[in-house]
């Protein structure tokens, strides 16, 4: 991925956090995930693909975010918790966190796991590790890489006091971070600023080992960064500087995409624009800052919205829909050899899926960065495909569907029926059972240099598997794995089609 990405072919999985197995209702950092891994390892990946690990707002998307710097307390381990003293082996079964194995109930998990973490925190004392949990807390505070840890913690702790209203409707002393209503926000909401600290000194800790253990298998992190963060997040409030607010922090404009072809009145996301010319004046500094968090986090990020970048949909704030917007120009390659300049060569994925402009085909080619393909996007039988492998170089990475597509059964059984026919053509296959499996040894076939898959294709899961539906509120991001999905057949097969197509780890 870039000039530094490993000179080999590779394979990898896609598979969000969340969507892990556990006994606590969402995955997390828990034995599961180590397990997968292990996985991971016995079937020759090199790559573990995962979606934002912010904390989730209203709608549970990881891409809406309460802040872009911050982990979802979620993914706590709870049994690691009990492990260290912080809780007894019969707290969490106090708690009803809803949901089924394949399934999350977020309205669930929000009202009791935030509950038992803080019976956590406040036996902090008691623990048997209690010097060495207090030692690490204090010196995870004071890192100077957890400048937004303050902010962050009094958000939440604010967003709590006033019954979870977004940040604009609060009074205007706090709204607007006049130094005396923050000076006694911080006195008043001291304990709740030190728990939701805590959180996050918790989930760095958890999310690090499990990170090194995969690093030590062979196994590098795909992570995401969204090129938007939320208007209701700690990043607006703290620093309204950076984006087109107004001197009430009122948005002017807002982010989406135009009207087309799989949408009558466009995509009307609502997240703020950036003052790109502010952020020119301070090099980019809080870009910087964003982009090498990430990279404490994983190895290799996707950039999701890459075209927004070269050109941006801005969107008249209060529109309903987002017919009525305009395209402006974004930073352009400035902002990636800044990045170069700062924090040296990275691993990138461009997410450059859409309808791509001349200009944005070329800030691709300047930065080097491999760009996404799509098999499902390949088999358009009226016309000839960027999509289909044999049109692939080796500098792409190339999916069977992601987050954002259906399942490849779930696809393939409600295409058209010329398009299924070309697909079964192109793929050489008579019977739609084939399907799933033949798509994925198109992919590995293709001299693509990376593949990634989702764990739902691999397991040949139906429509009711898919993570998330673009455009659609509720039902979204709540896909679980069975806890014995992963079989010794599954594991062979994988391992079978790394060997064969020559993408083995080792």
């Amino acid at each position: 991925m870039a000039k530094t990405q490993k000179s080999k072919r590779a394979c990898g999985v896609l598979l969000p956090i969340f969507s892990l197995s556990s006994k606590y209702g969402i995955g997390s950092f828990s034995k599961e995930a180590y397990d997968f891994v292990d996985f991971l390892e016995k079937t020759g990946q090199s790559y573990w693909q995962i979606l934002p690990l912010g904390p989730t707002s209203y709608g549970d998307s990881p891409y809406q975010s309460f802040s872009t710097f911050a982990g979802n307390p979620y993914f706590i381990d709870i049994d690691a918790l009990i492990g260290e003293g912080l809780l007894s082996k019969a707290d969490p079964d106090k708690y009803d966190f809803g949901g089924t194995e394949e399934y999350i109930d977020y309205e669930r998990m929000y009202r009791h796991r935030f509950d038992l973490l803080k019976k956590a925190y406040d036996n902090i004392g008691k623990s048997k590790n209690s010097k060495t949990i207090i030692k690490e807390f204090e010196a995870f505070k004071k890192s100077r890489n957890n400048d937004w840890l303050f902010d962050y913690a009094l958000f939440m702790a604010l967003k709590n006091d006033n019954g979870g209203r977004a940040w604009n409707t609060w009074e205007e002393g706090i709204r607007l971070r006049k130094k005396d209503a923050m000076a006694k926000a911080k006195e008043k909401y001291k304990e709740e600023i030190d728990f939701y600290s805590f959180l996050q000194y918790l989930f760095a800790k958890q999310w690090m080992a499990l990170k090194e253990y995969a690093n030590k298998r062979g196994i590098d992190i795909i992570g995401d960064i969204p090129i938007y963060v939320a208007f209701d997040s700690a990043d607006t409030w703290a620093n309204p500087e950076l984006f087109q607010l107004d001197k009430n922090n009122v948005p002017i404009d807002v982010a989406g995409c135009p009207p087309d072809a799989f949408s009558a009145t466009g995509q009307l996301w609502g997240n703020p624009l950036y003052r790109w010319d502010y952020h020119k004046k301070t090099g980019y500094k809080w870009w910087m800052k964003r982009i090498a968090h990430c990279y404490r986090l994983y190895d290799v990020v996707r950039i999701d919205h890459f075209r927004g970048f070269d050109e941006y949909y801005a969107i008249p704030y209060g529109n309903p829909t987002a017919e009525i917007g305009e395209w402006r120009k974004g930073p352009g390659i400035e902002l990636f050899d800044t990045m170069k300049k700062e924090l040296g060569e990275k691993r990138v994925i461009a997410e450059d899926l859409g309808f791509l402009t001349p200009s944005v085909i070329k800030l691709v080619q300047r930065t080097g960065y491999p760009g996404m393909k799509i098999l499902q996007f390949a088999f358009d039988s009226r016309e000839e495909s960027d999509y289909l492998p044999h049109n692939y170089t080796k500098n792409c990475i190339v999916y069977t569907g992601t987050h954002d597509n259906a399942t490849t059964r779930g696809w393939f059984n409600d295409i058209p029926r010329q398009d299924r026919k070309f697909c079964k053509e192109y793929l050489g296959i008579r019977y739609s059972k084939e399907a799933v499996w033949a798509m994925i040894r198109a992919a590995f076939a293709s001299v693509s240099d990376t593949v990634i898959i989702p764990m739902q294709d691999y397991l040949e899961l139906p429509g009711n598997a898919r993570i998330n539906t673009p455009s659609t509120l509720g039902g979204n991001w709540v896909w679980r794995m069975k806890k014995d999905a992963l079989s010794e057949e599954l594991a062979q097969k994988m391992l079978d089609y790394a060997r064969i197509y020559k993408r083995l780890s080792k």
